[in-house]
């Protein structure tokens, strides 16, 4: 018999809610300033979202590659 495993909602959307602030964060800096720091926050909260894509494109590639 299957143990049913019960995660709370925060377990499971925890880290999406977060990049997905991030993004939105990184793109409204990015419309509304005008340089300086303004720019930095953009080019920091955007490059989150890329890089966490980037890190599990790579580890679901060596899984594959890892299978063969």
């Amino acid at each position: 018999m299957k143990k049913s495993s019960h995660r709370s909602g925060m377990a499971i959307w925890g880290w999406p809610s977060l990049v997905g602030l991030l993004s939105g964060v990184g793109l409204v800096s990015g419309l509304f300033s005008d340089g300086g720091v303004g720019d930095v926050l953009a080019g920091v909260c955007l490059a989150v979202p890329v890089a966490v894509g980037a890190w599990f494109g790579w580890m679901r590639r060596g899984a594959a590659a890892g299978s063969r």
